[in-house]
């Protein structure tokens, strides 16, 4: 397909970002789109952005705020993550040349679709658990998002860990567990809603 404006693409950190401690250190890379306010469906540009500690979410240099080269206009702002649910803004948002904050922790930002995020206390929060990339939490049955994370650990003796950047790490410590405390299956069962295990959660994005 041919580039959308404002794609983003290539975003690289160094290591001296990804040293940084503190409430400022980096979590991840998160992924920032802009959608038509016309047709939410629409990705009109893109960025690949990091989200620390603290919540923010910045350039790769690990500072500033994500830019976009677009149009003064109102967009949809979607995030997403490589083994979370996506999230949109429910409205279309005002953007222009002086920087606009969207905050996707508070409930005072409005969300599309149903229950899109996770609410812990005040907060709201993305869904983990989207091991397999494809939009929905399962737990059990074709596809799910469990049996990879058994996988990863080698398949035959549940208590083994394994190490590394992988989708299977749903609570992002860096290291895969199928058992015991910290594991990274039951994150999946509660987010699904944890007492019916067959049931699923869809990603809220058009």
């Amino acid at each position: 397909s041919s580039p959308q404006m404002g794609d983003g693409g290539g975003e690289t950190v160094t290591p001296a970002v990804l040293a940084t401690t503190g409430p400022a250190a980096i979590v991840d890379w998160v992924f920032v789109e802009l959608r038509s306010a016309a047709n939410p469906a629409q990705v009109v540009a893109t960025r690949s952005a990091l989200i620390r500690r603290d919540g923010q979410v910045v350039k790769s240099d690990g500072v500033s705020p994500i830019e976009f080269t677009v149009p003064v206009g109102d967009y949809h702002v979607s995030i997403r993550h490589r083994n979370h649910l996506g999230a949109m803004t429910a409205m279309p948002i005002r953007l222009n040349r002086t920087i606009t904050s969207v905050d996707f922790t508070q409930a005072t930002t409005p969300t599309w679709g149903t229950e899109a995020q996770r609410a812990i206390g005040a907060l709201r929060l993305l869904w983990t658990g989207d091991v397999l990339r494809d939009g929905t939490i399962r737990y059990l049955g074709q596809n799910n998002d469990r049996d990879p994370i058994l996988v990863r650990v080698g398949g035959s003796i549940p208590t083994q860990t394994a190490t590394g950047y992988d989708a299977t790490d749903t609570s992002l410590d860096g290291i895969t567990r199928y058992l015991g405390q910290d594991n990274d299956r039951d994150p999946i069962l509660l987010n699904i809603g944890g007492s019916i295990p067959t049931a699923i959660r869809q990603e809220q994005l058009p």
